[in-house]
């Protein structure tokens, strides 16, 4: 079986000024992809859906 392409969507927690943006790639079923939207040539960080539900739950209760 091949993997989806992914297909980029941005964040919903990145702000309207386009200054600080990821966009997630959710759509395969063994790896989560996130990217600088203003930056694609650096390259993107995979993690696992299980990773990234902990990082996410993480993030999410250490916010600044």
């Amino acid at each position: 079986m091949t993997e989806p392409s992914p297909n980029w969507h941005k964040s919903t927690y990145s702000g309207n000024t386009n200054d600080s943006c990821v966009e997630i790639a959710d759509n395969a079923p063994d790896v989560i992809r996130v990217r600088d939207t203003k930056d694609h040539a650096r390259g993107e960080l995979t993690a696992t859906p299980t990773a990234w539900t902990a990082f996410t739950a993480f993030a999410r209760t250490h916010v600044v």
